[in-house]
């Protein structure tokens, strides 16, 4: 989800919640502690180098039951990011504490955004030497071939 995406969705919710890929909420006390710009810069397993800039949100559980942030407060706390650090429409990553701190993708299914489990993917497939999907056939599928021997055809 892109940057504008967020500032687009917070414009029309009266709250911000946050659900986690495992189905529970982020606790509604959480604070928004970062809002940056990550720029990462690094060379793939082929040799490309590469460069991939996102917009960083880092939750925090805190003790602070009383404290619920709004959408408006968010929008100013992404505007003035946006302003400061001249952060740009890239996709955004969420940063919350589990066991370790978890590392997301944005969603939104119409109500809440929901934390998405980011996956690993190797960058330079036509270099690694992995072997492609073989594609499965079902072998009732296959057509059957009329010119086939059969018994007593003197074929064999």
């Amino acid at each position: 989800m892109k940057l504008s995406e967020i500032k687009k969705e917070l414009n029309a919710l009266e709250n911000v919640a946050f659900i986690l890929p495992n189905g529970t909420y982020v606790p509604e006390h959480f604070h928004v502690t970062e809002v940056g710009l990550s720029t990462r810069n690094f060379i793939d397993c082929g040799g490309k180098v590469r460069k991939e800039n996102v917009v960083n949100f880092q939750l925090w559980d805190a003790n602070d039951f009383d404290h619920r942030l709004k959408p408006k407060k968010l929008l100013d706390i992404i505007e003035l990011s946006e302003k400061i650090l001249g952060i740009e429409d890239h996709e955004v990553e969420v940063e919350f504490q589990g066991e370790t701190i978890g590392k997301y993708d944005l969603g939104f299914n119409g109500t809440d955004f929901t934390l998405i489990n980011k996956q690993t993917a190797c960058l330079a497939e036509d270099q690694c030497g992995i072997p492609a999907d073989k594609q499965k056939v079902k072998l009732s599928a296959i057509p059957t071939q009329t010119n086939s021997c059969t018994p007593g055809g003197g074929c064999c």
